[in-house]
């Protein structure tokens, strides 16, 4: 082999080592700009106001909660934090507005129950699991039983039996399918075993009015829209869907309490933002939820009405949500329940 030869092939495992380290070298240069690029974007956030996108019109429930929560944030962080409603298709179009936006914390989901239900009941746009990652749980509400108070039924015991004996003879209103009240009405007959007739209204507003006017048997109506007409004597309140009993109506008992076991059932709302949202932002913003969620201002408003401020952390949301999302997921396939 001439000396030509021996040069070549000596050369060729240095050069494909210099290639090699090359490569090695330069992806590890990119990752720790990348890395750098990150925190400084966490250091500086927020530098721009922040979008709030809640999933319902203007002036209800879920809305005056997320812009009295988005007024605490703003003063902790130092930037205008704007509520954007995005009403429509079961939450999912404030859904993808947030799914779609670039991940650094200026798109915050404000989300509520029915996003635990929705993958069980339609066909999804995105991964819930895998497309918005959790920053806090905001507010739990519990569920009340109410009938009118001219119905002969006293306690929830008096109100089963006479389903029972009369199978598909009572109704419960709701404010829509895959809502926290008609959920409540299908876990309520399959753990008590009682048939009766789901009737949806295009909001909570008109199905309290008939369940006032006796069109409809009962409702499970939270604390917002009960507690006024159980505090005036024009609904009868039988039992609350929480574990715990309410400070408002201390002498209402739990489903639990009445004997029917495991039977919770939690109107909650909380805020996500897209999954590759760096963990220091995250942070941050679910820093400002929990100080807003502590502050006597905030817990003192809620409180008065029957909700209850959480405020937690990632983690511990995206447990509670996954636990939410598979519970209703079995009820939604016993009881074969449609979104339409």
């Amino acid at each position: 082999m001439t000396d030509q030869g021996l040069n070549k092939q000596s050369l060729k495992p240095v050069i494909k080592c210099s290639i090699g380290f090359s490569l090695r070298s330069m992806l590890t240069a990119f990752v720790m700009v990348t890395g750098l690029a990150s925190q400084v974007a966490a250091q500086e956030f927020p530098s721009k106001p922040i979008r709030i996108f809640v999933p319902a019109p203007p002036g209800g429930g879920s809305d005056t909660n997320a812009r009295m929560v988005a007024s605490h944030m703003a003063k902790t962080l130092g930037q205008p934090v704007i509520v954007e409603n995005r009403p429509g298709a079961s939450g999912i179009i404030a859904d993808m507005a947030v799914v779609q936006a670039k991940p650094d914390g200026y798109s915050v989901l404000y989300e509520i129950f029915s996003y635990a239900v929705n993958p069980s009941m339609r066909a999804m746009p995105f991964d819930a699991a895998k497309d918005l990652q959790p920053v806090s749980q905001v507010l739990n509400m519990t569920n009340i039983l109410v009938v009118p108070s001219a119905a002969p039924y006293q306690t929830l015991q008096e109100f089963l039996t006479y389903a029972r004996a009369h199978p598909g003879e009572l109704t419960y209103a709701s404010y829509g399918n895959g809502g926290t009240a008609h959920l409540a009405g299908e876990m309520l007959a399959r753990d008590a075993g009682i048939k009766w007739l789901h009737v949806p209204y295009k909001g909570g507003t008109p199905a309290v009015a008939d369940l006032l006017a006796g069109q409809v048997s009962a409702y499970f109506a939270n604390p917002i829209s009960g507690l006024p007409h159980i505090q005036s004597g024009r609904l009868r309140a039988l039992a609350i869907t929480s574990q715990k009993r309410m400070d408002a109506l201390p002498n209402v008992p739990t489903f639990i309490e009445s004997g029917l076991r495991d039977f919770e059932v939690l109107e909650w709302n909380g805020m996500f933002v897209p999954a590759q949202t760096p963990t220091a932002i995250v942070q941050k913003l679910n820093g400002a939820i929990v100080q807003a969620l502590a502050s006597p201002e905030i817990r003192g408003r809620m409180t008065s009405v029957g909700i209850e401020p959480v405020g937690n952390t990632p983690s511990e949301f995206g447990a509670f949500v996954n636990a939410e999302i598979l519970r209703w997921a079995q009820l939604i396939k016993t009881n074969n329940i449609k979104a339409d």
